[in-house]
């Protein structure tokens, strides 16, 4: 029943994480430039990450949360918005 439970939590932490990304990006870029290749990115990683959760009882829920967080950070970072705010922040 724990690991059951440690899996439910990190799936509704990755879905959380991935419809706030979509929502922050769909705010800044709007409908015409939505990444939806980073947004695809994000749920084949969550996939991983509840699977790994699930397979190995050892892995604390938040190390899997932490995880995820991190991947999300990272694959926002890599957004034409957050690059064009980037690229006026240095030029």
């Amino acid at each position: 029943m724990k690991k059951t439970i440690g899996t439910l939590v990190v799936a509704a932490a990755v879905v959380l994480m991935t419809a706030t990304f979509g929502f922050a990006e769909y705010a800044a870029a709007g409908v015409g430039n939505f990444p939806y290749f980073q947004l695809g990115c994000l749920i084949v990683g969550g996939m991983i990450i509840i699977s790994l959760k699930h397979k190995y009882e050892k892995m604390y829920t938040n190390e899997a949360v932490g995880a995820f967080a991190l991947y999300t950070v990272l694959v926002a970072l890599f957004t034409n918005p957050v690059v064009d705010a980037l690229k006026n922040l240095v030029g």
